[in-house]
């Protein structure tokens, strides 16, 4: 056989080039779904897990990995928001009445609520004794020295310090850390929420609980706000 012919004989016809088209154009397509899912499914596994800003609440898995041992976890009503929607009602009541950036306010409460979580202790307390100290002004400053968010005086907790931020007691953050940290160890101590409370304000020997009850007073208005979007859920 000559060399043209089997060059000729050689050469894919019309049939074989279209089959073999037709291969590619389906791998193509194949793989173009499989990349595309790939990113659906990433896009909602962030969207499933996204609970606010940086600081978002904790989930409710996090919140009983953070309650002391043998403890057991609390029971969520059939029908009671969540804490994503807990802090959403608290940052807009926090925005409008503090003058807060709904993001900052989104932030500063998401943080409470993890903070409050890993001590044990009440998320809306540690909102509230922000309210009642600083008015969610991270830069506040007593005359007696106590400093941030939660006013608390580092001379006095230094062996609470993170050690990983710079200056822990203006650090938003930290600041909420170390106050939730210092407000629970006050009321292990006194036993309960307002001797707790009336220790953290250096009023111990207050026999009116004023500081304590003012607290409690704003951790009312907050549960409110709180009770709003569970209303809306029973309705």
């Amino acid at each position: 056989m000559s060399t043209g012919l089997r060059a000729v004989l050689a050469q894919p016809t019309g049939h074989e080039l279209s089959f073999d088209r037709r291969q590619i154009r389906t791998v193509v397509l194949a793989a173009t779904t499989t990349l595309a899912l790939a990113v659906l499914s990433a896009a909602a596994a962030r969207f499933d897990g996204w609970t606010g800003e940086s600081s978002a609440a904790p989930s409710r898995a996090a919140t009983v990995a953070a309650l002391p041992s043998g403890a057991a976890a609390p029971a969520r009503p059939a029908h009671a928001a969540g804490p994503r929607e807990q802090i959403e009602a608290l940052a807009g009541l926090v925005s409008r009445k503090y003058r807060v950036s709904p993001k900052v306010a989104r932030d500063l409460i998401g943080t409470a609520y993890r903070e409050g979580a890993r001590f044990g202790i009440d998320p809306l307390l540690v909102v509230a004794v922000i309210a009642v100290e600083s008015r969610f002004n991270p830069i506040a400053q007593s005359n007696a020295g106590a400093i941030g968010l939660m006013q608390v005086i580092p001379e006095f907790h230094e062996d609470k310090f993170d050690a990983t931020v710079a200056d822990p007691v203006l650090d938003p953050h930290a600041n909420i850390r170390l106050g939730a940290h210092v407000l629970r160890e006050y009321i292990k101590r006194a036993g309960g929420e307002a001797a707790g409370l009336q220790m953290y304000n250096g009023a111990a020997d207050d026999p009116s609980n004023a500081y304590a009850n003012k607290v409690f007073a704003e951790r009312a208005r907050l549960q409110q706000a709180v009770a709003r979007p569970r209303e809306r859920t029973k309705a």
